[in-house]
């Protein structure tokens, strides 16, 4: 068969059509707070809350959850909340706390799979957490509309709150001085990311996902200068190299979060070369 042919059979199939659907929110969800947590140089929460992520979804195994979800989401959202708080602390600064959540997060879950887990295969469980697996191709009905749902909530949120996010990432003091409730921003900001953390922990994994957040942003950036044109590149770019991603992972048997992190390089370095090219500074 061509390669037209094999991805017609396969979207015969209602999960790839899934997969393809939850990876393409995601990656635009991802993309669009991406570019905001670039410019206020906390690119990194977004690790953190990753590995906040695995840790809580050992516990929710260890104590045999059947609906992870329930359980990863709301702890993530709470550390998005501490981390926030704990990061304007004067004797804690944001890096090192999210630093301290990452590290601690991640031995933790790996302490509490190894001591508690059940499964035959804890080191193939363990990897396709961290690196992302065939997870998002056995996604169920309710996880997809879970996804969408959320997805749906993120970007109405973006929308309605635009004017404030934009005025947040570049100048809080200025925000602040106009009135703005910066700290809510911020609030929501974290929160918002907490979400979008636990829906991609599927589709690239926890070690994975700062590279979903960032790279769409800074692609962006090499070519456009406004914020407006940026976060419309970075989430056209992130929408089409989760979709590249996910179509060349199940031609190839490739894995899926390392497959759509890998073309995301490729773009950057695509968008760097067109920058320099275009006389946009590197």
């Amino acid at each position: 068969m061509t390669w037209m042919e094999t991805l017609q059979y396969y979207f015969s199939y209602p999960f790839v059509r899934y997969a393809l659907l939850v990876g393409v929110l995601i990656a635009l969800c991802s993309s669009l707070l991406g570019v905001t947590l670039v410019l206020k140089r906390f690119s990194f929460i977004g690790d953190g809350l990753s590995h906040v992520a695995f840790g809580a979804l050992a516990v929710a195994a260890v104590i045999g959850l059947t609906n992870e979800m329930l359980f990863v989401l709301p702890a993530t959202v709470l550390c998005a909340v501490l981390l926030l708080r704990t990061g304007q602390n004067a004797r804690v600064r944001g890096d090192a706390a999210i630093a301290m959540l990452s590290v601690g997060a991640l031995a933790v879950g790996y302490l509490l799979m190894n001591l508690f887990s059940t499964s035959t295969n804890l080191s193939g469980d363990v990897c396709s957490t961290l690196f992302g697996s065939t997870a998002i191709l056995t996604l169920t009905r309710t996880e997809v509309w879970l996804c969408v749902v959320l997805s749906v909530v993120v970007l109405a949120v973006f929308a309605l709150f635009y004017n404030k996010i934009f005025a947040v990432t570049f100048d809080e003091n200025f925000a602040r001085a106009v009135g703005t409730r910066v700290d809510a921003c911020n609030l929501l900001i974290a929160v918002v990311i907490a979400v979008i953390i636990v829906l991609a922990m599927k589709l690239v994994g926890s070690l994975l996902i700062s590279a979903l957040v960032i790279f769409p942003a800074l692609s962006a950036m090499r070519v456009f200068k406004s914020f407006r044109a940026v976060t419309i590149c970075a989430a056209i770019c992130s929408v089409c190299c989760a979709a590249l991603g996910i179509l060349v992972s199940i031609l190839g048997g490739t894995p899926v979060g390392s497959t759509i992190v890998a073309i995301d390089i490729a773009a950057f370095l695509g968008f760097a070369l067109a920058g320099r090219l275009g006389g946009q500074p590197g």
